[in-house]
């Protein structure tokens, strides 16, 4: 007796396609916890420069503003990727190495005419700006801070934490 495969081709098709929408979907939160970790740490970062010298808040905003753009893109690129089977995500890596972006590949993607494209232009056109005329400043804030283990104990536990239990999400 010969079985026949074809009636449960669509059973099979549509099992296939929705454990990808929820491995996709999963992969998706998994990065997005990593990007909320790392926002998290560059603002609490930038909080303790502005505690240090408060003459930085403005510089401060202005980093925190150009970091969150900066994991925004990454956020709509890994998503992008994901769904589309792209080798521009590695998910074999440790999650905040999975992304594996060129400057050339941002720069086609401001190409886009959508909310990826949008980011991508923002993104790009941050990093050919002049720098902050505060930035050196803020850069040797950041280099105190950075070397008192007690002023970064309590948000880098946090960050740790939060990548940790980041990396520990099961998307199989």
């Amino acid at each position: 007796m010969k079985i026949s495969w074809k009636p449960l081709l669509p059973l099979i098709v549509a099992f296939s396609s929705s454990s990808f929408a929820a491995d996709t979907q999963c992969l998706t939160d998994k990065y997005q916890a990593y990007v909320n970790a790392s926002i998290s740490w560059y603002k609490q970062l930038s909080d303790l420069a502005t505690a240090h010298d408060p003459d930085l808040a403005e510089v401060s905003q202005w980093y925190v503003e150009e970091r969150i753009h900066h994991f925004e893109l990454n956020q709509l690129a890994v998503e992008y990727y994901l769904q589309s089977g792209s080798s521009k995500v590695n998910t074999a890596l440790p999650v905040e190495s999975w992304l594996q972006l060129s400057q050339q590949d941002i720069k086609a993607l401001t190409e886009r005419t959508d909310a990826l494209g949008d980011a991508a232009k923002l993104s790009f056109e941050e990093r050919q700006r002049t720098p902050h005329t505060q930035n050196y400043e803020l850069r040797s804030a950041f280099a105190d801070i950075l070397s008192d283990p007690a002023a970064i104990a309590a948000p880098l536990d946090a960050y740790n934490s939060q990548v940790t239990a980041a990396a520990e999400i099961s998307c199989d």
